[in-house]
């Protein structure tokens, strides 16, 4: 990275993000708490040590003002400064409260106990700001504070005695036992808020912290003076780089578990918490009993012979996971937001990963950004996975009508594009949309139909190419357009359920009145994402469509989120 990719506004790249996740030093890339302390401490001294020379000049100052008064106070001052100026996150707005109540209670010679310390801060931020309860960083800012007051043998068992070298190895000993702490007791709880946990955390943080504390930082702030000190933060930061691609290569650096149910969860992070308290060690191994559970927790999946359908939430795009009883399918990655931001980074494999998914193929029905902008991450993540797209160079990619495969008893059939729809090159001689490609699902009773964004005149051809097939449940085509949905398809097909796919209020219409029209006249029941959220549809379930929306509504939600649907849940 260079110098400026660091100092100026432009966000952190998503691969340095990815590797500061893996390696377990996120923590460090922002303003935290830590970064908050120094600065606090920094000006303390620089205030006491100012308010001193003034003494031989006018004594009278320091008679009036003190200079414990000017330091504390003053740098407190100055922390809250810099912490509203670096954008008052929580882990901010904790260290300037705990900061202040601290400097207030030496400046009265008093001492409060530590909860009392901790819960204070805690009130206080919520007070400011009771949203901060949906932030991770307030989780994460405030338990690793807890655990550290908690299992803090006492400062007066470690007072600096014996020469450099042993007053050094008690500070690595204390650095190195702490970080072991909070990374042993956060552990849970990031499994719970990440879905993944860093194992080379504990090294990597013993590298970075001292780093990014006493070089990276102050060589940061100190360049608002010296600029040319901002190009030798810039090299200290990318040997650090170094080292963290270093770790994060390494094939076990992060551990990814599924998402285990609230009640599991909450035990696993009482689990990790009591693991690092200091008390027998016959009471500290019940947290291994606490964290089991979590950890070895695995999602229920569908019975052999059956097959479950997700359709994701991906605002105007596609994405759809069909899982079976041990096999996976990602039909469409969803869209690209912009340069750096994707469905699939950001919406597609956050789920994958709650649900412990490898994906055994991936079928990308069309390359219009709405529907593979997201599958180069998807791709990078499961590179394990089948591909198969109606744009893809590698003739054993392309998906070609006839393509048949079966899992735990469910047939898998691609009926679109034909061979003769691409030409001696490989290219497509159709539009994009006409070379969609559709893939049917069937378990022995039910069956899903997804035909990407497939045009009126394909959608014909099939249905009198086919007047046998049916489909339980059919993902709109072409997110529910004008031109989709023709009557001839819905005849033929006779789906229960259509499930639309599209943007809230998209600037397309979709899906269009007409379409919802034909649905109506012939009794077909639909759900929309804007309304539904993701829609889930089971092969052993075939009358009912789970909408996420409505099975983890919002306190703040009133009233119901589709009126015009009263069956969108059941038929």
């Amino acid at each position: 990275m260079s110098s400026e990719a660091l100092f100026c506004p432009s966000p952190i790249d998503r691969d340095d993000w990815a590797l500061f996740r893996t390696t377990g030093v996120a923590h460090l890339m922002s303003i935290s708490g830590l970064h908050v302390t120094m600065f606090a401490w920094l000006a303390t001294a620089c205030l006491g040590w100012g308010w001193r020379r003034l003494a031989p000049v006018w004594p009278q100052a320091l008679l009036a003002v003190p200079t414990p008064v000017v330091a504390g106070l003053g740098g407190v001052a100055l922390a809250a400064t810099y912490a509203l100026f670096s954008g008052w996150g929580v882990p901010a707005q904790r260290t300037v409260i705990m900061l202040a109540v601290v400097v207030g209670l030496r400046l009265g010679v008093r001492q409060w106990p530590w909860p009392v310390v901790w819960l204070l801060a805690m009130s206080a931020v919520l007070l400011l700001d009771p949203w901060a309860l949906m932030q991770p960083g307030f989780w994460l800012s405030f338990v690793a504070v807890g655990i550290l007051f908690a299992t803090d043998p006492g400062r007066a068992s470690r007072v600096a005695q014996g020469g450099v070298l042993r007053r050094s190895g008690r500070a690595f000993t204390g650095l190195l036992r702490e970080q072991g702490v909070v990374t042993l007791a956060l552990a849970p709880l990031t499994l719970l808020l990440f879905g993944q946990f860093s194992v080379v955390g504990l090294l990597a943080n013993l590298v970075a912290i001292p780093v990014v504390t006493l070089l990276v930082t102050p060589l940061a702030m100190l360049g608002a003076v010296l600029p040319a000190l901002w190009e030798l933060a810039a090299w200290v930061v990318q040997g650090l780089s170094s080292a963290l691609q270093w770790l994060g290569q390494w094939s076990w650096a992060a551990v990814f578990r599924p998402a285990a149910p609230w009640p599991l969860a909450l035990a696993a992070v009482a689990g990790g918490g009591l693991l690092v308290l200091r008390l027998p060690w016959v009471l500290r191994s019940a947290g291994l009993l606490m964290l089991a559970p979590a950890l070895l927790y695995l999602p229920p999946r569908p019975a052999p012979g059956q097959f479950e359908l997700i359709a994701l939430d991906v605002g105007q795009g596609s994405a759809v996971l069909v899982r079976t009883a041990s096999h996976s399918l990602l039909y469409d990655a969803g869209p690209r937001f912009g340069p750096d931001s994707d469905a699939g980074e950001r919406v597609v494999l956050p789920l994958l990963r709650a649900l412990g998914e490898r994906l055994d193929a991936t079928v990308v029905s069309h390359s219009d950004s709405d529907h593979a902008g997201g599958a180069e991450a998807v791709r990078a993540a499961h590179p394990q996975s089948r591909w198969l797209a109606s744009f893809s160079a590698d003739a054993q990619e392309r998906c070609v009508a006839g393509q048949r495969w079966t899992w735990d008893g469910v047939s898998f059939e691609v009926l679109r594009p034909l061979p003769q729809d691409y030409g001696p090159d490989g290219q497509g001689l159709l539009s994009t949309n006409a070379m969609s490609c559709v893939l049917r699902v069937a378990s022995a009773q039910h069956s899903a139909w997804l035909g990407g964004d497939i045009d009126a005149a394909r959608e014909v051809q099939l249905a009198l190419a086919r007047p046998q097939d049916r489909a339980t449940v059919m993902l709109a085509p072409h997110h529910g357009s004008l031109t989709s949905s023709t009557p001839v398809l819905l005849n033929t097909l006779q789906p229960r359920w259509v499930l639309v796919q599209s943007g809230y209020r998209n600037r397309f219409g979709h899906p269009a009145q007409a379409v919802l029209d034909r649905y109506r006249q012939r009794a077909i029941q639909w759900v929309e994402s804007p309304d539904c959220g993701a829609a889930t549809w089971r092969s052993a379930e075939p009358d009912a469509v789970q909408c996420h929306r409505r099975e983890s509504r919002r306190y703040w939600h009133h009233g119901d989120p589709n009126p015009a649907h009263p069956a969108v849940m059941e038929r």
